[in-house]
């Protein structure tokens, strides 16, 4: 009984405090529940980062002193109705009392002033309804800021206490939105996006779909939610099944928990809504580009300048190319696809203009990764680049309209504005590869013959130096096909043409033997590039690769038979043979005569033929098999028959000089490009 009133306190739950009732229940007043302490703080951050400066800490100490400083006054502080001194209360007072229980929340949650704060976090207790008081606590004082209390408030003549609170409240919500971000991510397994990013690939080479694997089975394309599942890695999220959604070519992830998403959807909606957008983005994005750095680099993704790639030799560049390709359909179609639902699932309607997240997240990274096509596009143009360019082409062409589409916001379109004229310019470069190429194939007229018959420059695509004398209009027999590209038959066309240039060369050589091997040499190279090329085998087609390859085999045999017939020709038993009574039936001095003839025929070729060389060590070996079948069991017969009446005579070592396994190892020495051997040759009438 006080003042002839009855009053009854009653304590509730929550942070709120406690209920002073009057009577029957007309007065109401609501006060903290826990007597207000003074704080006293340390050097301390008005956003808290771990890795804050003192200067940056100060402030925030600042801030909240200041939020104690400006705490009711002594004598009106609501702790004096625990003691029994209540008096009449207002609708304000109540608003004023729970506005204080909210700060006194956002200061309980201040690393600086409660032991360990810096570790703790809201968002990570198993229990929700601290993080969920905490976020009501903020919207508490935000909708002080916005309906300041009545002017008869005994406490607020301003609201710089409630701004102070804010203040601190935004740097707790910054770190809890980045913990989330890097504590919550999905790890995700690059091997499993390379069989997600091969799907709808409408251009991807055999060489390419070979690295992919077979898609088919990982996911399918028709059924939103269809993924794949892999096993969980030191504990921490993986891909489960349902976490990608299907959007034709494209395959969004989930890159984070439902849960988590909406944590920081709620987070970004206080900061925004307190005038911390920026830092909120700047957090945001800081965060997501460690992740996708880190995937750039599961995926080979290199920072290389533009001089950088074009210094590259032509063999790493082919390997980089080959690794961009894929790289590049999943970063375009997995990576920043998913970057743009994520961004869209937390910031969508809550203020932050013309896709800012996003943008600030994967440019940079989007940028570089085009920058790598950009640099071959405006590189120098050789014709041994030519099917790696053309790959380019293709696989920036098939992904254009995803680029559009993932990249679609104002800030962001100059990604696929990039895009396109790399497009363009790639296009460009492969008509000039290929004008420059038959220019120097009708334009190089024959001058001198290639030393040893080896692969002429024009053949192997060097485009280095381009002639320019003129030619007349050619006249030949262009191979059609139904199915051909324009492409493709653009190809065939200079590939004949070639050929009529390489039989003018060859033309040339004086020894009709090196004539064949020249063109041998030669067509097989273009033959061997053909079959080595998935591309170039479908542009060409398999009916002029036969036609080709039966060319290649006609220019062998025409070489055996201008060296070899002759050779074998001294081996026969013809004019050998005569009949006598006094004779042995064998003419001596004719069978002199034939081992002489092979010895300094098979000598001449031996001498010459070193000098001569084919380039590809396959074809050098089989045809040296070639011969060896020929010319080895011949000779070891003839040897066999006629030994004996050469060994009777004088001198046999002057006419029986190789054994069958001289000229094996004689025969080693043909097509090296470089003086024969002094082999130890075992003489056998020895």
């Amino acid at each position: 009984m006080i003042d002839g009133k009855l009053w009854s306190v009653r304590f509730w739950s929550g942070d709120y405090g406690l209920s002073v009732r009057c009577g029957a229940g007309t007065l109401g007043y609501s006060v903290p529940s826990r007597e207000v302490k003074v704080m006293a703080f340390s050097s301390s951050a008005s956003r808290l980062r771990r890795d804050l400066s003192l200067e940056r800490r100060r402030k925030r100490a600042a801030a909240a002193a200041a939020v104690q400083e400006q705490r009711l006054p002594q004598g009106n502080y609501p702790s004096d109705l625990m003691e029994g001194s209540v008096g009449s209360a207002s609708p304000a007072d109540l608003a004023e009392a729970d506005l204080e229980a909210a700060e006194k929340l956002i200061l309980r949650w201040d690393s600086t002033a409660s032991p360990g704060g810096e570790e703790r976090m809201l968002f990570d207790t198993g229990e929700r309804s601290e993080a969920e008081r905490y976020l009501r606590a903020v919207d508490e004082i935000r909708r002080s800021i916005k309906e300041p209390v009545g002017a008869g408030s005994p406490r607020r003549s301003s609201s710089s206490s409630s701004e102070n609170a804010i203040q601190i409240a935004m740097a707790r919500l910054e770190d809890e939105f980045r913990n989330l971000l890097l504590s919550r991510a999905t790890e995700i397994e690059v091997e499993a996006l390379v069989d997600l990013s091969s799907l709808s690939m409408n251009s991807a080479s055999a060489e390419e779909i070979g690295d992919l694997s077979d898609v088919e089975g990982s996911v399918n394309a028709s059924h939103e939610g269809e993924s794949f599942s892999s096993d969980s890695v030191g504990g921490s999220s993986t891909i489960r099944r349902s976490s990608i959604r299907s959007m034709k070519s494209i395959r969004e992830m989930d890159l984070l928990p439902a849960d988590a998403v909406d944590d920081l959807r709620s987070i970004a909606e206080r900061m925004i809504d307190a005038g911390y957008g920026r830092e909120c983005v700047q957090v945001y994005a800081g965060s997501r580009k460690a992740a996708i750095d880190v995937c750039f680099r599961h995926l080979g993704v290199e920072k290389l300048s533009i001089g950088e790639v074009q210094r590259l030799e032509w063999d790493a560049l082919e390997a980089k190319i080959r690794r961009w390709i894929r790289a590049a359909r999943i970063c375009v179609r997995i990576v920043f696809a998913s970057e743009r639902r994520l961004c869209e699932r937390i910031f969508d309607g809550l203020g932050i203009a013309d896709d800012a997240p996003f943008t600030e997240t994967v440019k940079g990274a989007a940028i570089q990764l085009f920058g790598f096509a950009e640099a071959i596009s405006i590189g120098r143009r050789s014709p041994e680049k030519l099917f790696k360019i053309i790959d380019l082409h293709d696989t920036i062409s098939d992904l254009l309209p995803d680029v559009g589409l993932v990249f679609q916001s104002k800030s962001a379109e100059s990604i696929y504005t990039q895009a396109a004229e790399i497009l363009s310019r790639l296009a460009e470069a492969i008509r000039g590869i290929l004008s420059e190429f038959e220019n120097a194939v009708l334009r190089d007229p024959p001058k001198t013959p290639v030393p040893g018959g080896t692969i002429h420059p024009l053949t192997r695509l060097s485009g280095d130096d381009f002639a320019a004398a003129g030619a007349a209009p050619l006249e030949l027999d262009f191979p059609e096909s139904e199915n051909q590209t324009p492409l493709g038959a653009h190809l065939s066309w200079i590939i004949v043409v070639l050929q009529h240039n390489l039989e003018n060369k060859a033309a040339l050589y004086r020894d009709n033997a090196l004539l064949h091997l020249f063109l041998m040499n030669n067509i097989h190279y273009i033959v061997h590039k053909v079959k080595g090329s998935s591309e170039l085998r479908e542009m060409i087609g398999d009916d002029y690769l036969r036609k080709l390859t039966g060319k290649f085999r006609i220019s062998a045999t025409s070489y055996q038979r201008a060296t070899w017939v002759k050779i074998l020709h001294c081996l026969r038993d013809e004019g050998i043979h005569v009949s006598g009574s006094f004779s042995s039936g064998v003419s001596k001095s004719t069978l002199r005569d034939r081992f002489k003839a092979f010895n300094a025929s098979f000598e001449e070729a031996h001498k010459t033929q070193a000098h001569w060389f084919v380039p590809d060590t396959q074809l050098r070996e089989e045809l040296r098999i070639s011969i060896s079948e020929k010319l080895l069991p011949a000779y070891r017969a003839f040897l066999g028959r006629f030994r004996q009446h050469i060994e009777s005579g004088r001198h046999p070592e002057l006419y029986i000089k190789y054994s069958v396994e001289d000229l094996e190892m004689a025969l080693s020495d043909f097509f090296e490009g470089c003086n024969p051997l002094q082999h130890n040759r075992r003489r056998s009438h020895s």
